[in-house]
């Protein structure tokens, strides 16, 4: 075998080729996500922002970032300008694509020290790969959490919905998924390094991970029955700047539910924001909904707007006819900044006044849990974007989640491919936690998600209609609910710490 030693310090191509590279695997990654789907895209992206790190200095790593990720998320999510315009477009892509660059820092600096401080085959083909699949993982943990709530929109593990990779996510969880992809990238692009395509041992840590990824199953929960549910999608004018009558979208919402409204049911699940009013402090709405929980004989799993005292929540409501109602509620844990709330208003009113002007509401995020008991059935729960924070996921399946709801109000993007990648995350949950999930949005698109991740009942976009679908039932609990926080912690801070010892290392090694 060629000798193993620290990869030369130079970069393996110019800088200008680098930042062509940059632009290239951004809009490659997108293409890894819904609409377009192509997951295999994902290792490709990946490989063309990892290439262009190696033997970079540190301006340049932030240019080569800067590019990757201004590539990537100006695309990924351009569906913020359906109504809103171009400037939160340019406000959210533009933090993101800082986080990028300046997380490719780290990357680069890895590629710099480690070989002078393990030059050999373990270190080039494994614990060079690792620790970058590690940084670019706590990049992706750090996005996910600040600033406010943080923006976990691009990780690449959310990328496999659909791919025979998807499984290893209800072992490790969606970070866990990252990095091994990103670690199969970096041992692949070592072993084109070496110059030799046949030195099998150099290939060896590449493929022995790929092996995992392809062939490990999903790790199997126990199967508990079925429980039907019916699920309505109205269509209704939903979006914040829809023109609507009064209760518009509470009619819409009953309107769809004829369809269903005779048929036995366990559940009836209504979307996000499907009652246009607030049930705890309308009694004609509260009677209507007492009316058709009594005609369809089952609870209703509802979502509105609701104050109590001086504070306002998006909550999820457990309503039983002949009940106390509601039986039990959830509130949105975590509203979406500029969207549900503005934090900081007073600074961002000097900047945008008009833009934040737009956004009156003020949701107060909820401390309740994301898990309901209807009937002895644990149903967890996740509002909109919630579906994209992985402790709220896992907090449900703990509590004894049996299956999940996942309300949402895709309607301020219609036409766009939100929806899609949302659907996405729903699926990978299901994976993830190895429980159905019932996907239900005002306006699409919905899904009935099995355990596996397989489509067992959907509705188009922008339609009308219902569903009414035996739902499998699961109980026991992944690994990557027991321990994907352990996972978070290992990769993200470990990895830093890793580097910073490797830095120490390779410094003192340098005065020698």
């Amino acid at each position: 075998m060629p000798d193993s030693s620290a990869p030369p310090a130079r970069p393996l191509i110019p800088l200008w080729l680098a930042l062509v590279a940059a632009l290239v695997g951004g809009a490659v990654l997108d293409a890894a996500f819904p609409d377009i789907g192509w997951w295999p895209l994902a290792f490709v992206g990946v490989a063309f922002s990892l290439v262009g790190l190696v033997g970079r200095s540190l301006g340049g790593a932030v240019a080569v970032g800067a590019v990757f990720g201004a590539s990537f998320y100006f695309i990924h999510i351009s569906w913020i300008t359906r109504y809103l315009g171009a400037l939160p477009w340019f406000g959210l892509a533009g933090i993101e694509t800082l986080f990028v660059a300046l997380g490719s820092l780290p990357i680069a600096l890895a590629y710099r020290w480690l070989p002078r401080v393990a030059p050999g085959w373990w270190g080039r083909f494994v614990a060079l790969p690792a620790l970058v699949a590690g940084l670019w993982t706590a990049r992706e943990l750090f996005m996910g959490s600040w600033p406010y709530t943080g923006f976990p929109w691009g990780r690449i593990g959310m990328s496999q919905s659909e791919s025979p990779l998807a499984h290893i996510a209800s072992w490790t969880g969606v970070s866990g998924l990252t990095f091994l992809m990103v670690f199969v990238t970096g041992a692949g692009i070592e072993w084109a390094r070496v110059g030799r395509w046949r030195e099998l041992r150099a290939a060896l840590p590449a493929l022995v991970v790929v092996l995992v990824l392809v062939l490990t199953p999903a790790f199997p929960t126990t199967d508990a029955g079925t429980y039907r549910i019916g699920s309505v999608q109205g269509n209704g004018p939903a979006g914040y700047f829809d023109e609507r009558e009064p209760y518009g979208v509470f009619r819409a919402q009953l309107d769809a539910t004829q369809a269903i409204i005779d048929e036995p049911m366990d559940l009836l699940v209504w979307p996000e924001g499907g009652i246009d009013a607030d049930p705890l402090a309308n009694a004609s709405v509260a009677r209507a909904l007492d009316r058709l929980s009594e005609r369809v004989d089952a609870p209703l799993l509802v979502n509105a707007a609701t104050t109590r005292g001086d504070d306002s929540f998006n909550t999820s409501m457990l309503w039983r006819a002949g009940a106390e109602n509601p039986v039990a509620i959830h509130d949105k844990s975590r509203p979406v900044p500029m969207g549900e709330y503005v934090p900081d208003r007073w600074f961002f009113e000097l900047i945008v006044p008009d833009l934040i002007g737009l956004i009156q509401r003020e949701y107060t995020p909820g401390t309740n849990p994301p898990f309901i008991d209807v009937d002895g059935v644990g149903v967890g729960l996740a509002i909109c974007f919630d579906v994209l924070y992985d402790d709220v996921i896992w907090a449900g399946a703990r509590d004894g989640a049996q299956v999940y709801v996942f309300q949402t109000n895709n309607a301020d993007f219609r036409d766009t491919d939100e929806n899609l990648q949302q659907l996405a995350f729903a699926r990978m949950r299901a994976i993830e936690t190895g429980r159905s999930v019932v996907n239900i949005s005002t306006v699409g698109t919905s899904q009935v998600i099995a355990p596996d991740g397989r489509e067992l009942d959907g509705l188009a976009a922008a339609e009308a209609g219902a569903m009414l679908t035996e739902v499998p039932l699961r109980t026991g609990l992944t690994p990557a609910v027991v321990l994907g926080g352990a996972v978070q912690v290992v990769l993200g801070w470990g990895s830093l710490a890793a580097l910073i010892v490797v830095g120490v290392i390779a410094r003192l090694t340098r005065r020698r």
